[in-house]
């Protein structure tokens, strides 16, 4: 099964420029942990809420900073033409839970989560990304 077929489409994004404040009520309206962070439909990377609260205050940032003072640069993807297991993979290798996904042409398309891998295949993908995620490992730069 191909990730354009598991994805979610409808994805909000953030620019670079954008407050760390902005990103962060987004997060909490849309109850998730990270946000892709875009110029224009370029990836430029992440924003997560671990970086907004032990990034962002270990280093005594103050709210209204921009996105692009905390956000992971050149985050983990993968691309629309890619299978699950191919997914799967990659979450447990960069022990991550969300993948952006971009299209042929570098522009972001979706995002594809452990939890739509799980609710689209028999569980063999989702055990493979889960194992690696679960594992301990380096500090985590994108969620």
């Amino acid at each position: 099964m191909q990730i354009d077929q598991v994805m979610t489409k409808d994805i909000k994004t953030v620019s670079p420029s954008e407050s760390v404040r902005k990103a962060a009520s987004f997060m909490l309206s849309e109850d998730t942990g990270s946000i892709p962070v875009c110029d224009g439909d370029k990836l430029v990377g992440m924003i997560t809420d671990r970086d907004v609260a032990v990034r962002g205050i270990s280093e005594g940032k103050d709210p209204d900073c921009a996105v692009s003072e905390l956000m992971t640069k050149d985050p983990v993807w993968i691309r629309s033409s890619d299978d699950v297991d191919t997914a799967a993979l990659k979450m447990s290798e960069c022990q991550v839970r969300r993948l952006p996904v971009i299209d042929d042409s570098d522009k972001l398309v979706g995002m594809v989560s452990l939890g739509d891998i799980a609710r689209q295949t028999d569980g063999d993908a989702e055990n493979v990304a889960l194992e690696g995620v679960s594992e301990r490992g380096e500090l985590h730069q994108q969620s």
